[in-house]
């Protein structure tokens, strides 16, 4: 195959495949089917103007006719006057159209034949017509079940190409996520370890390091000056603040309290309001006591 041959295979081929994508079978068959109709039309057309055309022959024929039953009464009416001469050419003429009538008569019998086999092959042609927009429909039927099923399947599979658009958009989306999240945990951790130093300070760690030792002897020396203060921590002249028996015997009262609170909450709602009632009255004495004493 010569370099000619081979590029000329090539083109065609490319251009067959495009054809191929680019053909829609519903279109094609819908294109086919007007063609059809159309030579049907051509077909119906050419009966016409056959049957046109042997109208005009039998019109013919009949004026024909007419002069041949002209000539005959010329004929007679010569006879009848003994004007031989004109019967003779009176018959003549009628001789001559009776040729012509004859041979009329053989072409309107071969347009007939001609008429009657064009009849035939339109109704052929208008029954295969009819048979071909049935199939027709049926298939352009299947071929879009089957469109819509691809695309249905596609879309579910995935394979489609805005699907496989959808799918790629959605990875991306993914790893850019998955990015962001790593890089916010790296930046946290970077940032509890002290890996980065703060952008607004000059303190580096060891810095930070010593002022949170120095915030922390602050925080003790005020709380031991507190303890002095509230007398738990070591008095002036060296003697103990306060012995452990005496905490122990504090922390219990406050138990003998929390009780005695407990006890008093589980009674019922009458004893509640008269002891209330009660307490109320006693607090009201009291009162009214020191309010005496302070006269």
């Amino acid at each position: 195959m010569g370099i000619l041959s081979r590029a000329s295979y090539v083109v065609r081929s490319k251009v067959n495949a495009l054809l191929n994508r680019a053909e829609d079978p519903t279109e094609s068959l819908d294109y086919s089917y007007e063609q059809m109709r159309d030579e049907l039309q051509d077909v119906k057309q050419g009966i016409a103007d056959l049957t046109t055309q042997k109208k005009r022959l039998e019109i013919q024929k009949r004026k024909l006719e007419e002069n041949v039953e002209k000539h005959n009464r010329q004929a007679r009416e010569a006879v009848q006057q003994d004007r031989d001469d004109l019967a003779r050419k009176a018959l003549e003429k009628k001789k001559s159209k009776m040729a012509q009538i004859e041979e009329l008569e053989g072409q309107i019998a071969d347009l007939n034949n001609t008429q009657e086999q064009l009849v035939e092959k339109k109704n052929k042609l208008q029954n295969r017509i009819e048979e071909f927009r049935t199939k027709k429909e049926t298939m352009k039927a299947r071929y879009e079940a089957a469109e819509a099923s691809t695309r249905v399947s596609e879309a579910m599979t995935g394979v489609g190409d805005e699907m496989e658009d959808v799918s790629r958009s959605i990875e991306r989306a993914e790893e850019r996520t998955e990015e962001m999240e790593a890089r916010s945990e790296a930046m946290d951790e970077l940032e509890d370890s002290g890996a980065f130093e703060d952008a607004l300070s000059d303190k580096d760690s060891i810095d930070r390091e010593l002022e949170s030792l120095s915030t922390n002897s602050e925080v003790d020396a005020e709380l031991e000056t507190l303890k002095g203060e509230l007398g738990k921590g070591e008095s002036s002249n060296g003697e103990a603040a306060v012995s452990d028996e005496d905490v122990d015997a504090e922390l219990e009262d406050i138990e003998s309290e929390i009780d005695a609170d407990d006890l008093e909450s589980d009674l019922d709602g009458d004893a509640n309001a008269d002891l209330d009632e009660e307490l109320d009255v006693e607090l009201e004495e009291s009162e009214s006591q020191a309010d005496e004493k302070r006269n």
